[in-house]
């Protein structure tokens, strides 16, 4: 039987340590500064707000509580609206049918398609004397009206709500200069000579000694308007695809799960699964969440998460992530995590976290926009009273300050960090790289050493039988079904390495009896008659008296092999040679590693051969063996005392402390909760060249951050004093500030593209 599916209800958090507003009603990064600083002065408050996200990130100081209320209050009082964001992982599991989604650009898209088909006309009859017959102006004030009043109303409410509060944004410099261009175009029309019949007029890029009361402006009021809304329209729409990848990565979620329950499928929605319930998965079917294989074998499609394009084969006991889709057999998976938990949850909730903070470039943009706007107007009546007093015609002055005031809008500056983030984060997470935040993409731009923990990391972490070594006169095939029967009572890694290469070989193994475990040293059994003592040379030595070739030992371990004796009824049979295997992708990626100018140090617990013999094969000459979980720290602390600036790869526990320390802490996929807590970036795949993709991607992403505010500074301290000088028209000005807006979006946008390294 199939049970119905209900939506579970939708939470609605009171208190918590941190939480995220899903803010409307801002229009420009003034907006976010305004909002960000009324969160602010609450008491044990800390927030970031993130103009392109629309979302405040509020975390409460001193690990204090939140009171949503008050926080929605706080930004309702700086003119705003709020609301607490509802987590994805929770609304994600309901199956309740889709609505049809709301398109919000259609009122901006509408406002902007009315507005251009009456500015068209304004404009070419502005610009073309051929086009002005008699009367033509009167036309043009009919047209341009419902433009510079209705298509301009976004600009001109938030002005009007800002100076009730004495404050100033970006929308009170446009609603300012369209206001002022349309209502000195009335005066022309009704009180000068711009109304009288037969009046032409030129397009020009500054103002006519002799103009005045002649000129009007009907065509700047109108086509800054259209230009500002395009601007705000083509914005909007790059900020809604920008967000597409997390979108993406967040919808991977399946919706319900076929659960057995008395030996029965009984299909649920992923929001009532527990933990260690079992559900079916069959070919095609998204795994609905983390959790092993307990029956059946198949193969994983991880693309969608991780960025590997080949299936992974899964097998008994092989952990599986939710979201992932399966492509072979039914296998029947036991939940591990579920909701909020799930590796899923934990990415998107990473890469959003990302996207809300803020890099020391942007904080800098940000004091400069909290002070631009009054400088601006500062600046526009300096304009308007230097003309004036120098002599220059009403209309100049009239012209450069109104100039002045539109060109100087820094939108782009609001735009030029979170854009950037957006997409660049999202396009990690589509490869399988999180990048908790704007700060850590400062960071690799600096760093020149990067720390490789070998285990894990560079290598597989999984031993394997590289070779067994009977003594004179012992066959080695009965040897290893001796061992390999006493040591299939172990749960020991190297005793499980030892089990599968016997059976992978065909070798039947016998029944052990009277196995014993010796922590940390090896086993003992009786197999077919025979007693078995299987571990370190040195143990054999010490409890049971058994001389081993110690040359025999030191050959295999100065290779970087671990070798366990095996001791057949008190003498030495042989040795059984077992070593951790290089991912096939090391080599290239410490090639690919120096390429961008990073030393490669290698960092193990493991032997100075076995270490040494890594370093070898990958080409690494700084290699540091018997290292401690606090001398890995050490270790980092002292590179950096020498004045390096260091990133460090792990994937342990061991790992976590010196990934905190370091620089840059970069955690692998496969590796535990402690290291990716601890780290700045996490690779999902826990393959090493998509490290190196990481890196290139957060540092092709700072570069893509500064540009945008380069140009975006750039574009302002060049233009300002161009239209202040008047050698700009309002129209041109118009243009210019949507163009810049625009310009930062596109370029952001260029991070859609970015591509992996070929392998």
């Amino acid at each position: 039987m199939t049970t119905e599916l209900v939506a579970p209800s939708t939470p609605s958090p009171g208190v918590a340590h941190d939480m995220q507003l899903e803010l409307t009603g801002m229009t420009c990064a003034s907006c976010a500064n305004r909002i960000e600083r009324g969160l602010n002065k609450l008491p044990g408050v800390e927030a970031t707000v993130n103009y392109a996200t629309e979302k405040a990130s509020v975390r409460a100081a001193d690990g204090g509580q939140l009171d949503a209320d008050a926080l929605i209050a706080a930004v309702q009082k700086a003119g705003y609206g709020a609301a607490v964001v509802v987590p994805r992982e929770v609304s994600a599991a309901s199956t309740a049918p889709l609505a049809t989604p709301v398109d919000e650009l259609a009122p901006l898209r509408q406002r902007l398609i009315i507005s251009a088909v009456l500015t068209v006309p304004v404009l070419l009859m502005s610009m073309i004397p051929a086009l002005q017959f008699m009367n033509w102006q009167w036309l043009a004030l009919t047209l341009a009206s419902p433009v510079a009043v209705w298509g301009a109303w976004p600009f001109h409410k938030v002005a009007l709500h800002n100076a009730r509060r004495f404050i100033a944004s970006m929308d009170t410099l446009i609603s300012v200069g369209v206001t002022a261009a349309y209502l000195w175009s009335l005066y022309a029309l009704f009180f000068g000579d711009a109304g009288m019949p037969g009046m032409t007029m030129t397009l020009q890029f500054f103002g006519r000694p002799e103009g005045g009361a002649h000129e009007i402006y009907l065509e700047v009021a109108a086509a800054v308007t259209v230009f500002i809304l395009l601007g705000r329209y083509l914005e909007a729409r790059a900020k809604r695809s920008s967000r597409e990848a997390l979108d993406a990565l967040l919808d991977l979620a399946a919706r319900d799960a076929a659960v057995l329950r008395d030996g029965v499928e009984v299909r649920v929605p992923v929001g009532q699964l527990q933990v260690n319930d079992r559900f079916v998965v069959r070919p095609g079917e998204t795994i609905a969440t983390d959790g092993v294989v307990i029956e059946g074998t198949s193969s994983v499609d991880n693309s969608l998460l991780t960025g590997e394009s080949l299936p992974v084969d899964v097998e008994l006991d092989s952990r599986v992530v939710g979201g992932t889709i399966n492509v072979g057999g039914r296998i029947v998976v036991e939940a591990s995590r579920i909701g909020a938990d799930t590796e899923l949850a934990r990415m998107g909730r990473l890469v959003e976290e990302a996207q809300t903070g803020k890099a020391e470039v942007q904080r800098l943009a940000d004091r400069v926009s909290g002070v631009f706007v009054p400088i601006v107007f500062v600046l526009a009546l300096v304009t308007l009273l230097g003309w004036m007093l120098i002599g220059g015609s009403v209309e100049i002055a009239f012209t450069a300050a109104v100039a002045t005031l539109i060109i100087a809008c820094p939108c782009a500056l609001g735009l030029a960090t979170p854009t950037a983030l957006l997409v660049g984060t999202g396009r990690g997470s589509q490869l399988g790289i999180l990048i908790r935040g704007p700060q850590v993409l400062e960071r690799t731009r600096r760093i020149d050493t990067i720390v490789l923990d070998k285990t894990g990391t560079v290598t597989t972490g999984q031993m394997t039988v590289t070779a067994v070594v009977p003594v004179a006169g012992v066959d080695g095939d009965r040897m290893l079904a001796l061992a390999a029967a006493a040591e299939d009572g172990s749960e020991h890694p190297l005793a499980r390495a030892v089990v599968d290469h016997a059976r992978a070989a065909g070798i039947a193994l016998p029944v052990a009896e009277g196995f014993a475990s010796h922590a940390g040293a090896g086993v003992t059994a009786v197999v077919e008659g025979h007693a078995l003592a299987i571990g370190r040379a040195s143990w054999l030595h010490e409890a049971w008296a058994i001389e081993v070739d110690a040359a025999l030992i030191a050959t295999h371990e100065d290779a970087g092999a671990t070798p366990i004796v095996v001791a057949i009824d008190g003498a030495v049979a042989g040795v059984i040679v077992l070593a951790d295997t290089l991912k096939p992708s090391s080599a290239l990626a410490i090639e690919r590693f120096r390429a961008l100018g990073l030393d490669p140090v290698l960092l193990t617990g493991d032997n100075v051969g076995a270490a040494r013999s890594v370093g070898s094969a990958l080409g690494i000459d700084d290699v540091r063996a018997g290292v401690t979980p606090a001398g890995k720290l050490d270790v980092i602390r002292q590179l950096q005392a020498d004045g390096h600036v260091v990133a460090m790869v792990g994937d342990g526990v061991n790992d976590a402390a010196a990934l905190a320390a370091a620089d840059l802490g970069i955690a692998m996929g496969g590796g535990t909760d402690a290291a990716m807590a601890a780290s700045d970036l996490t690779v999902v795949s826990g393959d090493l060249l998509v490290v190196v993709d990481a890196i290139r991607l957060a540092r092709r992403t700072l570069r893509t951050i500064i540009g945008n505010l380069f140009w975006a500074f750039g574009y302002n301290v060049a233009a300002i004093p161009v239209a202040m000088l008047g050698l700009l028209n309002p129209l041109l000005a118009g243009l210019a500030m949507a163009f810049s807006s625009v310009f930062v979006v596109t370029n952001s946008l260029r991070l859609r593209g970015f591509k992996p390294a070929a392998r």
